[in-house]
This record gives structure tokens, C-alpha cells and sequence, in this order.
């Protein structure tokens, strides 16, 4: 490591709001952030007014008011999304201006990794640096990998691969290489121990995860941008999804490229100067960072200390309350990341975020956060609390049966003449309406976005052609309603299990998709399996409405579709069903240059006995 330059990180007191000393910041035109609110919530009145007028016929019942609530809940969510994809379809059209000419910075690549492959981090690093070296600007880089490493066996090879690395960085770029002896607050402390004891050394440092690639350029324009803004505190790039052969990581690759973009736009024209930060693939002001940012210990609801593990959303909300810009960037090419390449390996990684997403209710009372940033810690957590209100719903449903005679929740019976009658008015007609209305909802950004690619001779050529991009977009929607439930189960035993305060190890994510055995599969879905077969149990004895039967045939296959998420789309899958994208098609120049560094660089290490494999 270099000499050490502390930078002093205080852990911010949430109880009260700092004294900001910057200039405030101009106000942003209001019409975005009304055109995406607005016509969600008005969307969603007009719903419960409706549906309330239907209820409304026999009397308000607690159960009814429940349901509308619940209706609400999960209705107002998708309208938001199709009216985000709105603002990016009218905000697409705005110029895109660069940055200002502003003085050179020195800036801090910063890799943490805890039990990673050695050869693919550093070797990405390696394609990084050697892309860097084409760039102007006069900004100064200095990469440095901050292991946190506890196997012994794998901390030999990054001290291996860091020897290797250092004989062939290009010049001018410094590498340096930091194992912690204490791995104490995980990557949050990982990043603290650096800032702490060499930060001050660095105006800005861009953070990136163990599987994050970004281009030279892309890198060069974030520290352009950090430059040019001197009251930016925070630039978020919008990463794209790289290395996907498996049928699950093809699947969200595709979605991420030719839909994603949309959403991307919506959101960076609505939040404006109230971004968010998705912890990787950003470049932050680090004295900015170091003084608004730190994290302190949450008291635990049994006791003791919590971590903040979702660090990130609560880290760019700070930055906000001190004044400084937290920009999203979704135009900055050439920012890359990897996807877990099986539905198992997704859901593991998804169980750790749930519990910090749903860890930021407990901050949405901190002093002076701006109204957009309690709004994204919020939107954090119901993306999550989303899934049990559809597994409520979904239970309502099955209990309308088929008709009234086969309604299973009725208030009126001999045996309970005190009550009045109650077949609900949402019958299941109703229902099954309201639920392709959902449908509809959720799968409108996709097919507008599609739609705008599909109309673009230019574009759609990136995907093919025409019939390819067609029959990819239809794969793609098929395979997202199969797996839909099968998530929703899914994450509603993750909610259960972060409420009942059963913590996820700290675990590196499995870089390599490997397919397993039978009897995991089962043990993993044997609660959506076993409730799709009683969906099929109730529709055989004539309970069930068939409108269910998309559902009931997702949840009776999960341990089938499972396995089918790690099939190798691009070796066994024929050409129409490969999910093709311009990522695939054309792989960008330093996806290329990464894999062959990797490839150099594990033969350069000694590698008996790999643990990470």
C-alpha cells in the first residue's frame, strides 16, 4: 500500500439533520416527478374507487377494506413503473450533453472482494487499466484491491495474481493490494478501513463490485463529470449484464438490455439530483463520502447491534441531506456487471438484499433525508413486501372458487344466521380480470420498449433482425410469467425469514452457473411445489377457477424450470431461442480483452485445490 493519508469518517448521527454548508441546489422542474406520481396514484384512486363501488353494494366488511388495501398496495407500484417508462419515452429525446472541461482529478479505482476467483478479478483489472490507457483528460488512477479474504488458500492466489498484475500495469497506474486481518462490518467497513487510512490522498474513487468491467471511456467520463459538478457527491452509472450463457442470466441479460433502458431514463429524468446508488459501477467525492456517509451500528430489534447491510441506498440519502448531488448517468456506456447464472443462485443473492431493503423502514424517520430519498429507501423495501401481498391475494383468489357455490369464504350459513350474506362482489370473473389487468400493467414498459427498438431499423438490427428480436421478446415474456410466481413464493419466505431474524451468511456469489443436483432442487422448492399441487388438487375437485392454471402450472413445474434456468442457452439452444442482444452478438471490445486477461492470468497462478470452484 502507498503511504497512508487518513481521512477522518464520522458515523452520522440519523436523530439529527447536519448544518449544510454547501449551496443549495436549484430546485428541478417539477413536471417529471408530477408526471410519474401523478397518473400512478390517479390510476390506482380510480381502481379502489371502483372496486369500492362493487363491495359497496352489500356493505363494507374489515376483510373487504383489507383487500382493497392490499389491492391498492401492489396496483400502485406497476402503475408507477408504466409511468416512469412514460418519462423515459418523452425524456429519451433530450440531447445528451457532456461535461464541462473542469482540471484533471486523482481518482481511486477500489475493488473489495471477499473469497473471489483471483484470475477474474484481477484480470478484469488488468482489462481496465490497459483500456485506460487510450483515454484523455489528464485524470491520475490508482487501482487498489481491498480483499477481505478468509480462505487461505484463495488470499495465495490474489497475492499471486496482484504480483502479476503489478509486472504488467500499464505505466503511469499504480496497483495496490490491502488483506484485512479483520474483516469487521463487511464490505462497509472494507471501504471505511481504505477511506480512513488513505483517502485523503484521492478527490475521487470509483467503486466497483468483484464481477464489475467498465470500459476506459466510461470510467473517464465519470471522473469528467465528477469534475465538471463540484457539488456532485455521488455519479451512478447504469450497468449492463454481462456474461450470461445460462438460460436464467440470458433471460435477465435480455430484459436489462432491451428493456431496462427505458426505465433507466424515466428514472434518472424524475430523480434528478435525488439518484440513488447501487454500491458498484458509481464514482464518489471522497471527502463528500467521508464526511456525510459513515454508518453507524443500528440497535437491534432483539438486542445488540445490526449492521446496515444495504448500505448503499442509505449512503447516497445521506449525501443528499449534506447538500450534495446524487446523479444516475443511465447514458454513460460501457458499464458492466454479471448476473447469477441459475433461479437457486438468483434467489440466494436476492435473500440478502431482502433483509437490508426491508432494514431501511426503520430509517425512513431520519432527520433532514430529502422526500426522494425516503421515497427510494421506501420503494426498497415494497419491492420485497410486494411478493406477500400477491401471495395474499393469490390466496383470496383460490378461495373465490369457481362460483358461489364453491366460494369458500361466505359469512352466511345456518349454523351463523347473525351475519349477512357475503359472496364477495369481486367474484372470480372479477378477479381474473383484474389480474390480466395486472398482467397487462407489469408487462407495459417491456412491450413499449420493445416496440420503440422493434420500430428502429437501426436498432433492431443490433438484435438480429426483426424476426429474431420477436421471437426473443415473446421467449423472454413467456419465460418471465413461468418464473413470476415461483419469485413471488420465493420472496415472501425471504420477508418471513428476515422478520423471524434469520440472517444469510456472508457468501461471494457464484460466478459460475453449475446446475444442482435433484435433491437440492427439491428441498429449495418443495413449498411452491407442494402448493401447486393442491391448485391442481382444488381445480380437479371443481373448487379452483381456471384462470389460476398459469399460475398452478409455474408453481407444480418450479423444480423442472429450476433446472431449466441453468441450461447453457448459447451451446444447446437453437439460434431463435439463444435470447440474443447486441451484448451477445457483438461482445464489447473490453468484454473480450477481459476474458483473455482472465485466461492469462490463471495460468499464472497456482491453482491446486481451488476452493472458490
Amino acid at each position: 500500500m502507498p503511504p497512508r493519508a487518513p481521512l477522518d469518517m464520522p458515523a452520522q448521527n440519523f436523530a439529527r439533520a447536519p448544518n449544510v454548508a454547501l449551496p443549495a441546489i436549484d430546485r428541478p422542474d417539477p413536471i417529471w416527478r408530477l408526471a410519474v406520481f401523478l397518473p400512478a396514484l390517479m390510476a390506482t384512486g380510480l381502481m379502489l374507487w371502483g372496486l369500492h363501488g362493487l363491495f359497496a353494494t352489500s356493505g363494507m366488511t374489515a376483510f373487504e377494506y383489507v383487500l382493497l388495501v392490499l389491492i391498492g398496495a401492489t396496483f400502485v407500484w406497476v402503475t408507477l413503473a408504466v409511468s416512469t417508462a412514460g418519462v423515459g419515452l418523452a425524456g429519451r429525446l433530450d440531447p445528451v450533453a457532456g461535461p464541462q472541461m473542469a482540471g484533471p482529478l486523482d481518482v481511486a479505482l477500489l475493488v473489495p472482494i471477499y473469497n473471489e476467483v483471483a484470475w477474474d478479478v484481477f484480470g478484469n483489472a488488468s482489462a481496465m487499466l490497459n483500456d485506460l490507457t487510450h483515454q484523455k483528460g489528464g485524470h491520475r488512477y490508482t487501482l487498489f484491491v481491498l480483499s477481505d479474504t478468509r480462505d487461505e488458500g484463495i488470499a495465495t492466489q490474489e497475492w499471486q495474481a496482484f504480483a502479476a498484475l503489478q509486472d504488467s500495469a500499464p505505466d503511469g497506474i499504480a496497483v495496490h493490494y490491502r488483506r484485512r486481518s479483520d474483516n469487521a462490518d463487511k464490505k462497509v467497513g472494507n471501504l471505511v478501513d481504505w477511506i480512513t487510512g488513505w483517502g485523503a490522498a484521492y478527490e475521487g474513487m470509483v467503486v466497483l463490485d468483484a464481477d464489475s468491467l467498465m470500459t476506459g471511456r466510461a470510467i473517464a467520463r465519470l471522473s469528467s463529470e465528477l469534475a465538471a459538478d463540484p457539488r456532485a457527491g455521488l455519479i451512478q452509472s447504469f450497468p449492463q449484464l454481462i456474461g450470461a450463457d445460462t438460460l436464467f442470466a440470458r433471460m435477465q441479460q435480455f430484459s436489462n438490455v432491451a428493456y431496462g433502458w427505458l426505465l433507466a431514463e424515466g428514472l434518472a429524468h424524475w430523480s434528478r439530483d435525488e439518484g440513488n446508488y447501487w454500491g458498484h459501477n458509481a464514482i464518489i467525492r471522497t471527502r463528500a463520502f467521508a464526511s456525510a456517509a459513515g454508518l453507524p451500528h443500528l440497535q437491534g430489534l432483539l438486542g445488540g447491534d445490526d449492521l446496515i447491510l444495504s448500505h448503499d441506498f442509505v449512503e447516497a440519502s445521506l449525501l443528499r441531506r449534506a447538500g450534495w448531488r446524487v446523479r444516475f448517468l443511465p447514458r454513460v456506456s460501457g458499464s458492466f456487471e454479471e448476473t447469477p447464472g441459475t433461479l437457486i443462485d438468483y434467489v440466494l443473492r436476492d435473500r440478502r438484499w431482502c433483509r437490508g431493503n426491508l432494514q431501511h423502514l426503520r430509517l425512513l424517520t431520519t432527520r433532514g433525508l430529502h422526500p426522494v430519498s425516503r421515497f427510494h429507501l421506501f420503494q426498497g423495501a415494497a419491492a420485497y413486501l410486494m411478493s406477500p401481498a400477491w401471495f395474499v391475494l393469490l390466496v383470496f383468489w383460490t378461495l373465490l372458487g369457481r362460483d358461489a357455490d364453491t366460494n369458500v369464504i361466505t359469512y352466511f350459513n345456518e349454523a351463523n344466521p347473525l351475519f349477512p350474506n357475503w359472496p364477495p362482489a369481486m367474484t372470480h370473473i372479477d378477479s381474473a380480470i383484474f389480474l390480466v389487468v395486472m398482467y397487462a400493467m407489469l408487462l407495459t414498459p417491456k412491450i413499449t420498449s420493445a416496440a420503440i427498438i422493434a420500430t428502429n431499423r437501426k436498432a433492431v438490427r443490433l438484435y438480429g433482425g426483426r424476426r429474431s428480436f420477436g421471437v426473443a421478446v415473446l421467449f423472454e415474456l413467456a419465460l418471465s410469467v413461468a418464473y413470476a410466481p415461483i419469485m413471488m413464493i420465493q420472496q415472501t419466505r425471504a420477508v418471513l425469514r428476515s422478520l423471524l431474524g434469520r440472517s444469510e451468511g456472508w457468501v461471494p456469489q457464484q460466478r459460475n452457473a453449475q446446475a444442482y443436483p435433484l435433491r437440492v432442487m427439491l428441498k429449495f422448492h418443495w413449498v411452491e411445489t407442494v402448493m401447486g399441487l393442491l391448485l391442481v388438487v382444488g381445480l380437479a375437485a371443481g373448487l379452483v377457477s381456471w384462470w389460476l392454471l398459469p399460475i398452478m402450472i409455474s408453481l407444480v413445474l418450479a423444480v423442472p424450470l429450476s433446472a431449466l434456468s441453468s441450461v447453457n442457452l448459447r451451446t444447446r439452444a437453437p439460434a431463435a431461442l439463444r435470447l440474443d442482444n447486441p451484448l451477445t452478438l457483438r461482445e464489447p471490445a473490453i468484454v473480450v480483452s477481459a476474458r483473455a486477461a482472465r485466461a492469462d492470468m490463471r495460468g499464472q497462478i497456482d491453482t491446486p485445490n481451488i476452493a472458490a470452484e
